[in-house]
This record gives structure tokens, C-alpha cells and sequence, in this order.
């Protein structure tokens, strides 16, 4: 039997009047609900229709905080394996309130006054905004920074990337301090990129990066067959006692300079070439032939060629991945375009007069990042590889 309009509100109102805010508990329901239909339209079949026009398939949900003039809502968003999902009311938020919270953000990483902040919202267009509303803003932020630093790791990570830079933070004795930011990029099982943990530490000491590490695991990182970084020895030390059983390629781009500090800069030129073809060739055997050849052609060099012998093998772990671009796992540059992005905004601000003003800014872009690469259509490797290598990962676990 049809329901009339009127009917349909009756029941509506009749669900959500007892609740703590019937407003917003509306409009929760009512995000669900376009977000239902807008997969379904997607999909081209309904959650658990069995469809030969189907397009692709769920893989879970992702939690979303979204801030309404509402209030806050707390969204469950569908996970769909080909292309990604992003509602379209989270894409398409006003562009007052995105200006108004970069701008709030921006204020308070440079310590502006509540009174700038204000003649400046007033150009926007945005009037009346008090102390209390700039605090809850920065308020939301932190708590969007906090889920994202805290966020459970329950997938299947193959590949990480780790990198640390140095950013210049004030600290509580107002003193300036060159802290140590740790960042971890990882590719799902399912090819999908993810920045898995920022960090600000002292240095990178071995400890460091253990502590680094150890938070991961906390959050749930298991296994991961390879991981990805330059040859500092805090990063080996943790991952031989954090991260055992895990593979460790040292990055070629990291390697190569090491060498070439040991090659007048009169033959640098030629030595890079040779050294790049170690690189290019189809596999190991080949590669490490190569790297012979170029160890007893510059044999005259001994502290460069002893550098290139001792951590050829690291260099060359890749190799024993077949299938995948070697160009994508042989070094730290997808980690790399991300520090560069990084060091483009921090450069702006200088000086952060906080740890706290710092990650509220980075890692808001991270998860905007994270968002981007969400409507990715491709994935970055593809998933039956991915799956190949932990099969075999598993392998050689259970041989040992």
C-alpha cells in the first residue's frame, strides 16, 4: 500500500522527537539515506542484489566526522572497491566554510590575534564570529587530527614507506627546536595509498623510531612484506626488532648519493650513469652482475665501491618481487612527493609555536590527501600482485 507524504512525516517525527536533538538526528538519517541511493546508483545493483549490470562491490566502511551548522554528525562511508565513494554533500561543503576553517586553522599556526581574525572573515563575508566559535573550530580540527593519528590500522599493509623531515618548533620553554616529523605511507591489499602515521619525535634515534613503530603496531599494523627507506641506522635498528620478518629495501635514489660521496666530483657524471644501469636491468641476476662490473671498473674508488658492495643487497631487494613496476618499489619517491608537499606549506609558516600547531596543519592536509586519493580509479599496484606477495610473505613466515 502507498504511503502518503503526510503519513511518511508522521512516522518520521514519531522516530527521532525523543531524541537529544531531533534536528539533527533528521539529518543524519537523511545522510544515510543519499548515501544508499548514491552507491546504489553506482554499483548499478542494490547491497546484496546478485546483478549482471553490477559495476563493482562494497569493502567495508570508513567512520567521517562532518561538521553541519547543525552540529556534528558522525558518518559510516561505504567503501567501493573500484573508484572510491565520496558523498556528494562532503565534496561540495560551501566554500565560506572551507575558507573559514583553513583561515581559523592558518590564525592559529601563526598566532594571530581573534581580532585579525575576524577583520578578515568579515572580507569573506562572514560575520560575527566570537572567541568561542574560533575555539571550537580549532576544537573540531584537533579532534579530526586526533582520529586520524589514532585511527584503527586493520588492514593488510604489503608495502611501507618511512621518511622522517625536520621542522623548526617552539617549545614550552619558548626555546626553538629541530624536531624530528616520522611519516608512514602504506599500499592496502587492495593497491589503495595511505598515510598511515605522522609523528613528531626529538630525533631519530634508534629508540625513536622503535617508539615509532611500536605505536603502529598498537593500532593494529601487523604484517608487511617489504618496507621502504634510506640506509639511517635507526630506521634499520627498528626495523630488525620491530618489524621482524619484514623486508627492507634502501632506497636506490638514497644509495646512489651515498656512493657518489666517494667519487671526485671530476667522474661523478660517468659513475651515476654506470650506476643507474645496475637499476634498470629485468632481474637480480643480471643486476648484480652488472654491479660487479661497475665495482671492478672503479675499483680505484675503494671507499665508494666498499659503500655499494656492503649495501648492494638491501638495494636490490625489489627484485625478488615479480609483476610489479620496479620503478614503484626500489625507492622512498612516493613518500618523497609527499615531504615535498609538506615542506611547501611548513615553509610558509617558519617557525610553529607548537607541536600541537603543527600537526594541525599537516595532517589536516593528509586527510585531504587521503580523501583525493579515494576517487583514484587505478590502482597504484594491482591487487592480485599485492596478494601474490603476501602469499609468499606468509610463506617464508611459516618456513622459518
Amino acid at each position: 500500500m502507498e504511503i502518503s507524504n503526510k503519513e511518511l512525516y508522521r512516522r518520521l517525527l514519531t522516530e527521532f522527537v525523543f531524541e537529544e536533538d531531533p534536528l539533527l538526528s533528521m539529518l543524519q538519517w537523511l545522510m544515510d539515506r543519499m548515501m544508499e541511493a548514491e552507491v546504489e546508483s553506482r554499483l548499478g545493483a542494490s547491497k546484496h542484489e546478485h546483478s549482471k549490470s553490477r559495476k563493482s562491490h562494497l569493502s567495508g566502511y570508513r567512520p567521517r566526522r562532518f561538521d553541519t551548522r547543525l552540529g556534528t554528525v558522525y558518518l559510516m562511508i561505504p567503501k567501493v572497491r573500484k573508484g572510491g565513494y565520496v558523498p556528494f554533500f562532503v565534496s561540495e561543503k560551501q566554500r565560506s566554510e572551507q575558507a573559514l576553517i583553513a583561515l581559523v586553522q592558518e590564525s592559529f599556526v601563526n598566532g594571530v590575534s581573534t581580532r585579525k581574525v575576524k577583520k578578515v572573515l568579515r572580507s569573506l563575508g562572514v560575520e560575527n564570529i566570537s572567541a568561542g566559535q574560533v575555539s571550537n573550530i580549532t576544537k573540531g580540527l584537533d579532534e579530526q587530527v586526533e582520529e586520524f593519528r589514532t585511527a584503527t590500522l586493520d588492514e593488510t599493509y604489503p608495502f611501507i614507506w618511512i621518511d622522517a623531515i625536520y621542522e623548526k618548533i617552539r617549545q614550552e620553554d619558548r626555546k626553538v627546536v629541530s624536531t624530528a616529523i616520522m611519516v608512514a605511507y602504506g599500499l592496502s591489499l587492495e593497491g589503495e595509498r595511505r598515510i598511515l602515521s605522522v609523528e613528531p619525535f626529538p630525533d631519530e634515534s634508534a629508540e625513536c623510531w622503535k617508539d615509532f613503530f611500536q605505536k603502529l603496531k598498537k593500532r593494529g599494523l601487523k604484517n608487511s612484506a617489504l618496507i621502504f627507506s634510506d640506509a639511517h641506522s635507526g630506521i634499520q635498528a627498528a626495523v630488525k626488532e620491530e618489524m621482524a620478518g619484514s623486508g627492507w629495501q634502501r632506497c636506490k635514489v638514497h644509495f646512489m648519493r651515498n656512493i657518489l660521496a666517494g667519487i671526485p666530483h671530476r667522474a661523478k657524471k660517468d659513475v651515476a650513469a654506470k650506476l643507474k644501469q645496475i637499476w634498470l636491468q629485468p632481474d637480480y641476476k643480471t643486476a648484480l652482475k652488472v654491479a660487479k662490473m661497475v665495482i671492478d671498473e672503479y675499483g680505484t674508488w675503494s671507499k665508494a665501491m666498499k659503500c655499494l658492495e656492503e649495501g648492494l643487497e638491501d638495494g636490490l631487494q625489489f627484485y625478488h618481487y615479480e609483476g610489479i613496476d620496479h620503478r614503484k618499489i626500489s625507492s622512498t619517491n612516493p613518500i618523497e612527493r609527499l615531504n615535498k608537499e609538506i615542506r611547501r606549506r611548513s615553509r610558509v609558516v617558519g617557525v610553529f609555536p607548537s607541536k600541537e600547531a603543527y600537526l594541525r596543519l599537516i595532517v589536516t592536509y593528509f586527510i585531504e590527501y587521503s580523501e583525493e586519493w579515494i576517487h583514484e580509479k587505478r590502482a597504484y599496484i594491482k591487487q592480485e600482485h599485492l596478494e601474490t606477495v603476501m602469499i609468499k610473505f606468509y610463506e617464508n613466515k611459516m618456513a622459518v
